[in-house]
C-alpha cells in the first residue's frame, strides 16, 4: 500500500469531527480496506471513540481518526509500534505495509488483531508494563514524539461539538483554562522521559497467548512519569473502579505511589475533566453517552466530590 489519499482531504478538521458517526467510519474503513486488498465484509466496530476500531474477518484490526487533524498522531502511532516491535517490547503490531491510508477526511490504519475477543488487563500488569516501558530511551527523533501537551485535543472537542449546549460549552472553557493554569504550576519528582500517554486497563489487551500486551500508541509523549499513574489512581480513589488491594499492588509493582504526591489531585482533575470532553464526542449519536455526559457536566458544576456513580467507557 502507498501512503496517500485514497479520496481528497478535507479543508477542515470541523465538518469531518461532527460527521464522524459509526455508517462514516464504516464506509471509510471499507474503503480502505479495498485501497489494500483487504476484506471488509463482516468486520465488527469494537469502539468508536477518538478512533473508531474495527475487527476484521481476518486477524487485522482496523484503525480510522475521527479527524484528519490527528494525522501527525496517526503516523506517530504506526511509527512507535514498529520502534517497540524492535526493541521487544510487548505492544500492537502495525501490519508490515506502507501506511496511514487518507480516505476523504480520515486516516486508517491497519493492525494485528491480538484476540479475537477483547480480554482486558488488570493493574499489576499495567504497572509492569508502565516500569518497562519508562525504562526506554528514543532511539532517533524521526519517531513524531513530542512532549506532553494533556489539553492538546480539548478545545477541538469543545468547539466542534454541536450536543453541547452555549452554558455547558462556556463552563467547560472556563474550567479548561483553569485547569490549564494549575497544571502549569505543578512540581513533579519523577524523572521525565517516555510516556504512554493514556495507561490504563483499557489500554491493555491480553494476546492470544495470555501475554499482556499495550494498545492505542498515538498518546506516546515525552515527560513526566506520572501522567502514566494517575489513571489507575483516579478509577480506584474517586470512581471505585479498582480496588484497594488493585491499586496497592500496582503502585508496590511500580514502585511509586502517586497519590501521595502533592500534584495527585489536580492531575485527576485533568484526567476527569479529559474523559468528559472525550466522551461528550459521543453524546450526539449514543443515547447512554448523552446521559453519561450530561451527569458528569453536572457534578462537575456543582463541584460535587461523588464520582462512584460514574459509569466506564
Amino acid at each position: 500500500m502507498s501512503q496517500g489519499s485514497v479520496e481528497p482531504m478535507a479543508e477542515t478538521w470541523r465538518t469531518a469531527t461532527e460527521a464522524f458517526t459509526p455508517e462514516i467510519s464504516r464506509r471509510t474503513m471499507e474503503r480502505a480496506c479495498a485501497h489494500v486488498g483487504l476484506s471488509a465484509e463482516g468486520a465488527e466496530l469494537i469502539r468508536l471513540g477518538e478512533n473508531a476500531v474495527y475487527r476484521l474477518s481476518e486477524p487485522v484490526v482496523v484503525r480510522v481518526s475521527r479527524t484528519l487533524a490527528y494525522l501527525k498522531d496517526v503516523r506517530k502511532e504506526v511509527a512507535v509500534s514498529r520502534w517497540l516491535t524492535e526493541s521487544r517490547y510487548p505492544a500492537v503490531r502495525a501490519l508490515p505495509i506502507e501506511q496511514p491510508c487518507v480516505v476523504g477526511d480520515h486516516a486508517v490504519t491497519f493492525w494485528e488483531s491480538l484476540t479475537d475477543v477483547e480480554d482486558y488487563g488488570v493493574p499489576a500488569e499495567v504497572a509492569e508494563l508502565l516500569l518497562n516501558l519508562h525504562k526506554l530511551d528514543l532511539p532517533r527523533e524521526d519517531l513524531g514524539i513530542e512532549p506532553l501537551n494533556p489539553f492538546a485535543k480539548v478545545d477541538r472537542r469543545i468547539e466542534s461539538n454541536g450536543w453541547l449546549s452555549p452554558e455547558d460549552g462556556s463552563f467547560l472553557r472556563g474550567r479548561l483554562a483553569d485547569l490549564r493554569t494549575a497544571y502549569a504550576g505543578l512540581s513533579f519528582v519523577l524523572p521525565e522521559g517516555v510516556i504512554h500517554g493514556d495507561a490504563s486497563v483499557g489500554n491493555v489487551i491480553h494476546d492470544r497467548s495470555g501475554r499482556p500486551t499495550l494498545i492505542d500508541l498515538d498518546g506516546m509523549s515525552t515527560g513526566p512519569r506520572e501522567w502514566d499513574l494517575v489513571l489507575t489512581a483516579l478509577y480506584y480513589e474517586r470512581h471505585g473502579w479498582h480496588t484497594r488491594e488493585e491499586y496497592e499492588e500496582f503502585a508496590r509493582i511500580y514502585g511509586f505511589d502517586v497519590m501521595t504526591w502533592p500534584g495527585y489531585s489536580t492531575l485527576a482533575d485533568i484526567r476527569e475533566f479529559l474523559m468528559v470532553t472525550w466522551l461528550s464526542q459521543k453524546a450526539a449519536h449514543e443515547e447512554r453517552a448523552a446521559i453519561e455526559v450530561r451527569k458528569r457536566i453536572d457534578d462537575l458544576k456543582s463541584g460535587s466530590a461523588v464520582r462512584r456513580n460514574w459509569e466506564p467507557y
